[in-house]
């Protein structure tokens, strides 16, 4: 019941009712983590759209300055100098067919997959099960290309790739409970600066609904979005 009591008192003292600016609501998520082990800051926002139609979707991919404080396992698809590219950038996993099968064996031993062009075909054996654990390379979000040393070394500096649910929100990590709140800034903002980028022409009326920041066990904190939007611009 011990955790159960760090929660409520963790719940305590944030206002659900309340809207904080950037720096107060990381304030808060700092200071209401309370397990023992490094959690990580995961960012939810609700976004203006009706993901079901195609021109409303939002996805895309943004390289997070400051990292996110974890090694990143990294596979690629890929043969030939691609794959000795891939090995020499720090992949993980390299391969074709042999990684294909142990995938379909059920191993996924990985957080992102990216693959060259030419191995789509290989890799879309196994894309029923990849894509719903979103690990499907996809050239939207700079997975699926030739320039594998360069996506490679993305992944593993901290490269986020996000996309919009059917609710209409969009979930994504900035760093961890241990990054300074000035680092775990750079990084929401960095992401909030790639949505509102990212924003579809036919989207109308208000297009960042609602942001809430956590730690992965804490309380969300809802976070003042116009705020945000203003210090992106």
């Amino acid at each position: 019941m011990a955790t159960g009591k760090k929660f409520t008192t963790a719940k305590g003292k944030v206002d659900r009712t309340q809207v904080y600016s950037p720096e107060e609501g990381i304030a808060l998520v700092k200071d209401s983590a309370f397990t023992k082990f490094d959690e990580t800051v995961d960012v939810a926002v609700r976004l203006g759209v009706d993901p079901r139609k195609a021109d409303q979707m939002v996805r895309g991919a943004v390289v997070l300055p400051n990292g996110l404080g974890k090694d990143v396992r990294v596979l690629v698809f890929a043969k030939g100098e691609k794959a000795q590219e891939a090995t020499q950038a720090g992949a993980d996993f390299v391969g074709g067919d042999d990684l294909v099968e142990k995938i379909k064996d059920g191993w996924f031993e990985f957080d992102t997959a990216i693959a060259t062009p030419d191995m789509m075909g290989t890799v879309g054996k196994i894309g029923r099960m990849l894509g719903p654990r979103g690990l499907m390379p996809n050239p939207k979000v700079g997975t699926v290309t030739f320039d594998v040393g360069r996506a490679v070394q993305e992944a593993k500096s901290g490269k986020v790739t996000y996309r919009v649910e059917k609710a209409g929100i969009v979930h994504a990590p900035v760093g961890k409970v241990s990054f300074s709140p000035e680092k775990l800034q750079e990084n929401l903002l960095s992401l909030m600066d790639a949505l509102v980028k990212a924003k579809p022409s036919t989207s109308k009326g208000t297009y960042l609904k609602k942001v809430s920041i956590s730690s992965t066990m804490g309380p969300g904190v809802n976070l003042d979005a116009a705020a945000l939007q203003a210090l992106v611009k």
